[in-house]
């Protein structure tokens, strides 16, 4: 069976090239136009704009060394490096908007005035090229754990800078300064909530555990089902990426048999494999009464 290999391919590395210099020009916008305006919600979407100026870098950075062959000192590639991209992207995010919400509940103890009109020109223009830099980053967003994290800092960044033109509204014509920091909560809340997700799942993929919705049970009960196979045990099952998995097993034969009597049993392990739960990669050992332990995980 044939191993399928899924990369960040030119066209979104290219998109996120871009997107980081969209992003850069956008920062730099903010924070001036947050400073002149004393708007902590301004300036906190600035903050966010950096943050995924690096992240979207890193995403970049990491689709292009993702693509590296295979070598004596990394036997798997360096596919993981994605993943620890979008952990890292994750986890930054989240400290961030933290840190945030720790500065808005401190404005409202100490309200300052804030410039609603310039807050919302600066927030418009943000919004217009966040705006451009989803609808790039859209088609891409699907084709791995990587550039879905980049896409969901843009999807923030855009509802932000949406949120902060809403407050510059309320500040310019009604002065009502403690919405400045409200906005600031709210956004630094949804940010957490909608990063929760890419952060446990890139987690997960770095402690190697059982990809989601992959039933261990079910797979060992399929594969015990091949004729001349008694009992699968000692198994592993991981993603070296979102979209490459990996599994081994120990696998008690019923009968002695040679090493090529064995290779069908290890085509139809490949077949139910590949075919019902797009495992890509089968390491098996195949053993006849050999008296270790038979527990599934061991």
């Amino acid at each position: 069976m044939g191993h399928h290999h899924h990369h960040t391919d030119d066209g979104s590395n290219r998109s996120l090239l871009f997107v980081t210099a969209l992003n850069v020009f956008i920062t730099v916008v903010e924070i001036i136009g947050g400073l002149m305006a004393n708007s902590l919600a301004l300036l906190s979407d600035a903050l966010h704009n950096l943050s995924d100026t690096i992240a979207i870098l890193l995403a970049y950075i990491a689709g292009k060394v993702s693509r590296r062959d295979s070598n004596e000192k990394k036997t798997f590639g360096y596919k993981r490096i994605e993943i620890l991209a979008a952990f890292f992207n994750a986890l930054v995010l989240i400290g961030i908007s933290i840190f945030l919400v720790y500065e808005g509940i401190s404005r409202f103890y100490n309200p300052e005035p804030i410039k609603g009109l310039l807050m919302m020109v600066v927030a418009s223009a943000g919004l217009v090229f966040n705006l451009i830099a989803v609808l790039i980053l859209k088609k891409h967003s699907g084709s791995s754990l990587n550039i879905r994290s980049a896409y969901l800092h843009l999807m923030g960044d855009t509802l932000s800078s949406f949120a902060v033109i809403i407050g510059g509204v309320l500040i310019y014509f009604f002065d009502v300064y403690w919405v400045d920091p409200v906005i600031t909560i709210l956004i630094s809340i949804y940010i957490i909530k909608e990063t929760w997700d890419v952060f446990r799942q890139s987690a997960n993929i770095l402690m190697q555990a059982t990809p989601p919705g992959m039933d261990l049970k079910k797979i060992i009960q399929d594969l015990e089902q091949i004729e001349g196979i008694a009992n699968i045990h000692h198994v592993h099952i991981w993603g070296l990426s979102d979209q490459e998995f990996h599994f081994e097993c120990h696998a008690d034969l019923k009968k002695d048999l040679s090493v090529s009597e064995t290779s069908g049993m290890r085509e139809e392990m490949e077949q139910i494999l590949g075919e019902k739960y797009h495992i890509g990669h089968l390491t098996v050992q195949f053993e006849f009464n050999v008296f270790d332990n038979k527990n599934i995980i061991n």
